[in-house]
């Protein structure tokens, strides 16, 4: 690798900053403000009227009041770079230098922030990113105001070395980071939004919309990627190597998180689980809450989660309580005494299941005579309800309940446990 420094020609003086303070004090100045605000008024009257009288407070382009938005400096950076445009020779533009670099900052920063805060909601890496992004946009904002910005490009367009035969320098490096950035950025915007209108409203189609939105998003992201080592000016020629090493590296050590991602693939394709289903996975029941690319998120009615990976699904089996339909047979047991009329207490008890609000009516109810116990006769009565992901322990403590109103009304006894003790009298 061979370092070496460029020499800078043009070094900054004090002048610039004297007449652009002198700038400021004209008349003309004054035009100029009014001009751009103009713009800024213009702009919003515009992303007004585009949004409508109801707009969405969540969005990352409009925002909650429209100049919260990402478009808002966008849109007035460019109306700015025009009116600049129109009115060059006829005013100095001072303030066109200054308002125009912050305009373009505060776009930056506005949709660094936005994009990653759907992306990330919960993590609290993005705050240290949104803080990173702000100081560096205002720093370069500073830099170019002030002119200094062509030295330090200079210097950093000096300091180069050799990947492969590829010459590249630091200000390459930089470029390209930056680029990287703002299109991964921007990729993830653009698959939020396409995902959030493929799952909005979907019912049936679910999984198939979600394997769309993963793969939309893979898509995306590899082609930014592509584009940003493009533009930091390496040569994609030189990667095949490192595929081959990525692909070694998935055949030994990562093939356990290849076969997870593939798995997940499979899973939304085949549709043999879907968001929503009542499965149980290695003793674990639950209601599948999201599908990932890696991992299956399982919800059980007592309120924990658990992250099952995607591959113990497709090689291990996997009970769905809903995959042909949502109805769920649920068994209680009863002992009554020896000496009860089964004719007459039987019929009650099915019609008393039935009459339960979360018990369905097809299937119906059954009692059925399943053991002759120690202490009585053992009775087991089967129910279908229809909602299980509202909990089952709810569904069987009201039918429980209409079982005992019913034996009390009836007269009927649940027996206590019996023991007969014979005692031996020593002639």
């Amino acid at each position: 690798m061979s370092v070496s420094t460029a020499q800078v020609t043009h070094p900054i003086t004090s002048e610039e900053l004297i007449q652009l303070l002198d700038g400021l004090q004209q008349r003309s100045a004054l035009a100029e403000a009014g001009i751009l605000l103009g713009c800024l008024a213009l702009s919003w009257l515009l992303l007004r009227l585009w949004r409508g009288a109801k707009g969405d407070p969540h969005s990352v382009w409009f925002g909650r009041h429209v100049v919260d938005g990402v478009l808002f400096p966008v849109l007035a950076l460019l109306l700015s770079l025009a009116a600049r445009r129109a009115f060059m020779g006829m005013l100095p533009l001072t303030v066109f230098r200054l308002v125009i670099p912050v305009l373009a900052s505060l776009a930056v920063i506005r949709l660094t922030v936005k994009v990653l805060r759907v992306a990330f909601p919960k993590s609290q890496t993005v705050r240290v990113v949104e803080r990173t992004v702000s100081w560096l946009a205002w720093i370069v904002t500073v830099l170019w105001v002030t002119g200094i910005m062509p030295m330090v490009m200079g210097e950093l367009e000096g300091i180069t070395w050799k990947i492969g035969a590829t010459q590249v320098s630091l200000r390459n490096l930089i470029e390209g980071s930056l680029s990287a950035v703002l299109v991964l950025i921007l990729s993830l915007s653009l698959s939020s939004a396409i995902e959030t209108k493929l799952l909005k409203g979907a019912t049936d189609n679910l999984s198939m919309r979600k394997i769309a939105a993963n793969a939309i998003r893979a898509i995306l992201l590899t082609l930014g990627l592509i584009m940003a080592l493009s533009a930091a000016g390496i040569d994609l020629t030189a990667l095949s190597v490192l595929g081959g090493a990525v692909g070694v590296g998935l055949g030994f050590g990562l093939q356990k998180l290849a076969a997870n991602y593939v798995s997940g693939f499979v899973i939304l394709a085949e549709r043999s689980l879907r968001i929503g289903d009542l499965v149980k996975v290695d003793n674990f029941e639950g209601r599948i809450t999201d599908i990932n690319t890696r991992y299956t998120v399982l919800r059980s009615s007592s309120g924990r989660e658990s992250i099952v990976p995607n591959e113990l699904l497709i090689t291990q089996r996997v009970e769905n309580a809903s995959l042909a339909d949502n109805k769920l047979m649920l068994t209680t047991v009863v002992q009554v005494g020896y000496d009860t009329d089964l004719a007459m207490v039987m019929p009650a008890l099915r019609d008393a299941v039935t009459a339960v609000p979360r018990v369905v009516t097809e299937p119906s109810a059954a009692v059925h005579l399943s053991n002759f116990a120690s202490d009585g006769l053992e009775l087991t009565i089967a129910f279908w309800i229809a909602d299980p992901e509202n909990g089952q322990l709810g569904a069987r403590s009201a039918v429980n309940l209409a079982i005992l109103d019913t034996l009390n009304r009836l007269g009927v006894d649940i027996p206590y446990p019996q023991r007969v003790m014979h005692q031996v009298h020593a002639a």
